[in-house]
């Protein structure tokens, strides 16, 4: 048994692991729970397991799906390619779309976090038929990011300009201290030490630390600034917005809340946003466990 196993039989004990093939990739994928479909994206650097103290409490009202985004945990991660990115977050969301439908749910929520809530805004603005409710934590669109960054933010979000550098020179840079770049980022977003749980600490490190998760890692970030932005400002001409209703949450004590203003920006992107800050830095699904169960349950129930 790998760690990633041993962290879901412990972590996440009712849920049943699945490998879903779409057009010929396997993206991992968990499920347990009964009622309307819900589908949980993870951030960098982790896995589903960023949910274990979320997803079992949401499965008495809901069928719950955590995956594995591509290039992450378990999921297939596609090579670098000069000339074509495989991780623009069009694509990444039309693949999650594709592992909701081979499960049989046409409709769906979200709820997500950090690189899993850019995957997630970009289904709910290019699939906006299929999701019902939206929950995106701790960022602002690419757009808005990068046109909004100043000296402090570059410092204190170093790895989102770092990240998007040419091929393949933060790949090789990163592989020099790979744990340790890791830790800095799993650690080193949020005001006190975020007490993660010891196997899914040990599961997001194995995930992320082989050449191929590195590439994909950074290939993401090269995406979001590259591609990414493009699409953004495509839909910011045309006036495009999220439809649903949208629950906007940030940590309080997170790059993203303290230098950005959330809700104007979202104002921007919603038509039914809502907001809460949570008591924590970036990692709010393990940093603020109860506060985020009490604020996502209680946007669900609304629908």
């Amino acid at each position: 048994m790998n760690i990633f196993e041993k962290a879901d039989k412990k972590l996440l004990p009712n849920f049943e692991r699945h490998f879903i093939n779409v057009n010929g990739n396997n993206i991992r994928a968990l499920t347990c729970g009964n009622g309307p479909a819900l589908l949980m994206l993870h951030g960098d650097p982790q896995t589903h397991l960023c949910w274990h103290h979320l997803a079992p409490k949401l499965t008495d009202n809901f069928t719950v799906v955590l995956t594995d985004l591509r290039g992450r945990g378990e999921t297939h991660k596609p090579a670098h390619d000069p000339a074509k990115n495989a991780y623009t977050k069009r694509e990444m969301a039309a693949e999650q779309v594709s592992v909701m439908q081979a499960l049989g749910h046409k409709k769906f929520s979200i709820i997500s976090h950090d690189r899993g809530a850019r995957v997630a805004r970009r289904i709910a603005l290019d699939f906006p038929e299929i999701v019902t409710q939206l929950v995106v934590m701790d960022i602002v669109p690419e757009l808005d990011f990068y046109e909004n960054t100043n000296a402090q933010i570059a410092h204190d979000y170093f790895h989102f300009s770092f990240l998007t550098q040419d091929y393949p020179a933060p790949d090789r840079l990163i592989a020099g201290d790979v744990e340790e770049f890791m830790k800095q980022i799993l650690f080193g977003l949020s005001k006190n030490v975020v007490k993660y749980d010891p196997l899914a600490l040990e599961a997001y490190l194995e995930a992320t630390t082989t050449p191929e998760a590195i590439t994909a890692m950074c290939d993401c970030f090269r995406a979001g600034y590259h591609i990414d932005q493009l699409h953004d400002k495509a839909d910011q001409d045309s006036g495009r917005k999220i439809i649903c209703p949208t629950l906007v949450m940030w940590g309080e004590y997170g790059v993203i809340g303290r230098y950005f203003d959330v809700t104007k920006i979202w104002n921007n992107w919603c038509t039914q946003p809502q907001f809460a800050a949570m008591p924590s830095g970036h990692f709010i699904p393990e940093e603020a466990p109860d506060a985020t169960y009490a604020a996502v349950s209680n946007f669900l129930k609304q629908a």
